[in-house]
Formats: structure tokens, C-alpha cells, sequence
């Protein structure tokens, strides 16, 4: 089986300089923990994950719990967050496979590096992504049902 068997063609993608408030409500609004960054010609730059958007947005939550001149000063940091821009946070030359890769390949890639997901390229151009979800459906459809045709009735 190839990554091109399983990835997602044609992934949501964002553009660098998009506000990292918009990154995330993309993210939220889709069920999203991958957004590839790419130009305007759909050449990969980088990714941005739910990781990188939690980290930048971190000192906003916590200000509640700190105390009152401490949370202002926290507060007046996170303010600036509307000017934050996809860029400054995202992953950039993140890992990448091609699409006629085996999926195995792909599986020891994102374990080796501890990653959720592999934009898919053919030369510089984004042409899909495989997550980890990706990989363990193919996993889950190659082994035998315990209880059920369907990967969610699996009994074990």
C-alpha cells in the first residue's frame, strides 16, 4: 500500500501570512491538527499544527490565573497575538514523502520524528497529507474483525 492510497488529496491549506487567529478557527471549525503553509503557487513552505497555535496562544489562557498586575502585563503581550502571523509560528521545511512512498514508510517516518502528519509533495507541490489517523485506518483494515465488518464494532 502507498501514502497516495490513504493521504488526503488536495488538503486545507493556509497562507503564511494568514493571522494565527485565523489558523486556528480554520482548525477548530474543520477537526483540523495539520494545516500545511503554502504559497500562492501551491508549493510547500511549512506546516503550522494545534501544537505550534497552543504554544503562541498559551500566555492569553493563563493570564486569568495570575495576579492582577501580573495578568495585565500578560494581557498587554497577548494583544499584540492579532499580529502574529502563521509564519512566525509554523514548522518550516517540515518533513515531507512523496505520494508513491509505502506507508510503512511513512508510518516509521512520523514515529521516528514524533509527528502527527507528512505533507505529501511530488517535487516542491503539496499534493496531499497523511496523518496518523490515515495510517492506523489502513492498519485497522488489514486486520481481522473480532466483532463486525467495520474498524469502530472491533472488539479486542
Amino acid at each position: 500500500m502507498q501514502v497516495r492510497d490513504v493521504m488526503t488529496a488536495k488538503p486545507m491549506t493556509i497562507d503564511p501570512e494568514a493571522p494565527v487567529e485565523t489558523a486556528v478557527a480554520v482548525m477548530r471549525e474543520r477537526g483540523l491538527r495539520h494545516l500545511p503553509v503554502v504559497d500562492s503557487e501551491e508549493r510547500l513552505i511549512g506546516i503550522v499544527t494545534d501544537r505550534d497555535l497552543r504554544s503562541a496562544m498559551f500566555g492569553s489562557a493563563l493570564a486569568e490565573h495570575l495576579p492582577p498586575e501580573q495578568e495585565g502585563r500578560l494581557r498587554a503581550l497577548s494583544a499584540t497575538l492579532n499580529d502574529v502571523r502563521v509564519s512566525h509560528v509554523m514548522t518550516w521545511r517540515a518533513q515531507t514523502i512523496p505520494p508513491q512512498a509505502p506507508l510503512a514508510q511513512a508510518a516509521a517516518v512520523m514515529a521516528n520524528a514524533r509527528i502527527g502528519s507528512l505533507p505529501v509533495v511530488e517535487g516542491t507541490r503539496l499534493v496531499g497529507i497523511v496523518t496518523e489517523h490515515d495510517v492506523l485506518k489502513a492498519l485497522a483494515a488489514t486486520l481481522p474483525c473480532i466483532k463486525g465488518a467495520d474498524p469502530d464494532t472491533y472488539l479486542w
